[in-house]
């Protein structure tokens, strides 16, 4: 007999019973393959996932970094126009 199912999707249409399944699919693409044999990258995928707040916090302090970052001589430089503008 027919039921009703909730399921999630990654970014290529693969089926998952539960929406961190399909993210670490879609990390794991992103990451593409790492290491000779199978790949790493599901494996790191999940542990991307599993330290997301930590992953964040970091790259928050990397972002405020990079916003008080003056590189020496750069007073001195021309900045170039992005082609993507």
């Amino acid at each position: 007999m027919a039921h009703r199912g909730t399921g999630f999707f990654d970014t290529r249409g693969h089926y998952f019973k539960t929406p961190e399944e399909a993210t670490v699919s879609d990390l794991a693409s992103i990451l593409g393959k790492i290491g000779d044999g199978e790949s790493l990258a599901p494996g790191i995928a999940h542990m991307l996932l599993e330290r997301r707040s930590e992953i964040e916090r970091l790259f928050a302090e990397h972002d405020a970094m990079l916003a008080e970052y003056q590189p020496v001589g750069a007073e001195k430089v021309t900045r170039l126009q992005s082609l993507a503008s």
